[in-house]
This record gives structure tokens, C-alpha cells and sequence, in this order.
């Protein structure tokens, strides 16, 4: 995956960012903090300036995000309700809790976007939501893009902190976001042996 990176970066440079962030967010496991990590230290060396790297990679996280929020959109949280009603064990919720969840989302739902931004596991979940709530598509572009700009400039400025020194990055990312898969899974798993529909408590 890592020299996939770079092969793309050295090849299409800014453009390569872009189309690299944008996979980032519709197939997450190419990850977003070793791209623009390469791309923070590839300014350290002269390779790339800072702010077009942050504005191409914010571009294309965004660009990503749009294509879920498209999708939500398109299906529209009511057509969930089938799917919840059969499945809801798996899902551990009932359909009231996602009508619960419908009401929040659309009170606070651009805070919601912003701050799921610097939440690896969940940044690119949330654009299906915001699209099921039919979250007005400038909000959320905008609030997408707020949010992943700071990520992004966070993750760049550590790479060119690190200068060339991949394998510092390497060795604590990797590691990193297998912990934090194997917490959500194990969450998960839990949530579903302990839950029980309310008509059962």
C-alpha cells in the first residue's frame, strides 16, 4: 500500500493527492494520515509547497465525502426502516432510536460532520447519515471541508516535521489504527451479545 502511495504521488504530484484522498474516503483503508504525511514530508524536501498540498487533499477528502452523502441521500433514511425492523439485532438499535438519532442529526448534524473530521474510524461514516437526513448539500460541504482542512494540515505539517523519516510515521500508524479496529470490533461485539430490544426488557 505504501509504495502504491508514493508511486501515485510521485506521479501525479498535487493531483495525485487529490485523487488519493478521495479513495481514502469511498475505500478506507487507504489511510489518509500516511498520504498526507507523505505529502507534509515531500515538502520538506522542496518537492511541493504546504498550502496547495492542504487545499488538493481537503479537495479530495471532500470530493470522497460527497460520494456517501450522495448515496444516503439517494436512499433516505425512511427506506431504512425494513432493514432495521429485520436486522435490528445486528445493528442493536430499534427504529426508534434511528428516528431518535434522524432528530439530532438534523439539529446539530454540521457539528457532528466537523467533529467526526479528526475520528479516523468514523470521518467517512458520517457523510451517510448527513446524506439520509437530507443535510442541505452546502452545509455539508462546507462543515466537510472546515473540518478536513485542519485534519489534513494537522497530518501534513507532522510529515514535514518528520522530514524524511517514513519509517517513524510507518511504525506508529499502522500499529495505531489496527488498535483502534480491534477496539471498535470488540465494542461491537459486545453491544451486540448485551443488547436486547426494549419489549424484551
Amino acid at each position: 500500500m505504501t509504495d502504491f502511495i508514493l508511486n501515485l504521488i510521485a506521479w501525479g504530484g498535487y493531483f495525485g493527492i487529490f485523487l488519493l484522498m478521495a479513495l481514502e474516503n469511498i475505500v478506507p483503508p487507504v489511510p489518509s494520515e500516511v498520504i498526507m504525511g507523505l505529502g507534509g514530508m515531500a515538502v520538506a524536501r522542496g518537492d511541493m509547497t504546504m498550502i496547495p498540498l492542504i487545499l488538493w487533499g481537503t479537495l479530495g477528502t471532500t470530493v470522497g465525502n460527497y460520494f456517501w452523502y450522495y448515496i444516503g441521500r439517494h436512499i433516505g433514511y425512511e427506506r431504512f426502516r425494513p432493514f432495521v425492523d429485520r436486522h435490528g439485532r445486528w445493528l442493536t438499535m430499534e427504529w426508534e432510536d434511528v428516528e431518535r438519532l434522524h432528530r439530532f442529526f438534523v439539529k446539530h448534524g454540521q457539528w457532528v460532520v466537523f467533529v467526526f473530521r479528526f475520528m479516523p474510524a468514523f470521518r467517512t461514516i458520517i457523510s451517510l447519515p448527513a446524506g439520509m437526513t437530507r443535510m442541505p448539500l452546502w452545509r455539508f460541504l462546507v462543515w466537510t471541508f472546515a473540518g478536513s482542512t485542519i485534519w489534513n494540515a494537522i497530518l501534513a505539517y507532522a510529515g514535514l516535521l518528520l522530514g524524511s523519516r517514513f519509517e517513524v510515521l510507518d511504525r506508529y500508524v499502522g500499529p495505531a489504527a489496527v488498535a483502534l479496529t480491534v477496539m471498535i470490533v470488540i465494542g461491537y461485539v459486545w453491544r451486540v451479545v448485551t443488547w436486547k430490544p426494549r419489549a424484551g426488557r
